[in-house]
């Protein structure tokens, strides 16, 4: 294995990170709007009423704060391999890949949990919707970066 590999692994990680990464912060006017859009665009791509997006989004942004909890602590042992001068052994490479695969293993443990909440509240096309709605927005944020 080698670093790039590391960095590109590392890099996908990073792309699952929500937006809530940004709302962890000092709660920057730019952080708030950028959460405020993700979840308006949610709440238009799945159809949601109020009622529904008033009792969804608390727990969407607790579901959203749990993964950024797991990526966090990800990243910290991503970066003690990826951002060292000293010459990184097999072993080190692939504690940190297997805790960069564990992470998306506990995303899904997470999300599933969250699961079982949603489909209370959303119907179950908004649920089907939901999971687009967050991959789309995903591209559309890459996209917009890369025509930057």
């Amino acid at each position: 294995m080698n670093k790039s590999f590391l960095h590109i692994a590392f890099a996908v990680v990073l792309l699952g990170i929500s937006t809530t990464v940004f709302a962890q912060g000092k709660g920057s006017r730019w952080s708030k709007e950028m959460l405020d859009y993700k979840h308006d665009f949610i709440a238009e791509q799945t159809q949601m009423t109020q009622a529904q997006r008033d009792k969804f989004m608390p727990l969407y942004e607790a579901m959203e704060k749990e993964i950024y909890a797991v990526n966090k602590e990800t990243g910290h042992q991503a970066r003690k391999v990826s951002a060292t001068n000293r010459k990184v052994t097999d072993q080190e490479y692939i504690n940190a890949a297997r805790a960069m695969q564990n992470a998306k293993i506990k995303e899904g443990q997470i999300e599933n949990r969250y699961f079982e909440k949603f489909s209370k509240i959303l119907s179950p096309k908004q649920m089907f919707l939901l999971k687009q709605s967050e991959r789309k927005f995903t591209r559309q944020m890459i996209s917009r970066g890369k025509n930057k």
